[in-house]
């Protein structure tokens, strides 16, 4: 990670920011076939214990949060884009009171609301502070594809779900998503 923790606002446990991370990054627009599969990777995350670190913007990130909120030994970073607000430690407090839940922001509290360059910013972040990345979709030409061509993406992995949709991505070099031990196969999967 080329952002130096100093540089941020946490909330939370920040020896989180220590383990390897897996970006999740799904385009707010998705087939819907894509959520069954995205459910599974989702279990076997929580399964392992394996941090998770996502802005949780779309629909299925959000649904992939609330999931994840519920495994008692999950690990989370969660980055906003706007500044961290005191409410998140009375709507989260039982997580980051169990050390398994982190905010991260690049921008001071008075920052309330999300805008598309705080939006950019923090996806950013989140590409610079990824040790990997998990797609489930992704939208040809869209924020995530320009997203995974910056150079803070280079030599990372790339996951995505073996789909149709997925060819472009596929083919630009990401690897498929296969369930691992928690579904009784082990084979190329996120760590």
């Amino acid at each position: 990670m080329s952002t130096a923790p100093d540089n941020l606002y946490t909330q939370g446990n920040t020896a989180l920011l220590q383990l390897p991370q897996t970006a999740l990054f799904c385009s707010r627009d998705y087939p819907p076939g894509i959520e069954q599969l995205t459910f599974m990777w989702a279990m076997e995350q929580r399964y392992r214990s394996n941090c998770v670190l996502s802005g949780f913007h779309s629909r299925l990130e959000q649904t992939v949060f609330r999931y994840l909120l519920r495994g008692p030994q999950q690990p989370i970073v969660y980055a906003l884009g706007r500044g961290i607000q005191p409410n998140l430690r009375l709507e989260y407090g039982p997580e980051i009171l169990a050390g398994r839940l982190l905010f991260v922001s690049s921008f001071a509290p008075e920052v309330r609301s999300i805008t598309q360059e705080t939006a950019d910013s923090r996806n950013l972040l989140i590409v610079d502070m990824a040790s990997q990345f998990f797609v489930p979709y992704m939208a040809p030409g869209g924020n995530i594809e320009k997203l995974l061509a910056s150079p803070a993406a280079h030599s990372k992995p790339v996951y995505t779900l073996d789909l149709p949709e997925n060819q472009a991505l596929l083919a630009a070099g990401a690897l498929p998503f296969r369930p691992g031990g928690v579904f009784g196969r082990h084979t190329s999967r996120p760590t």
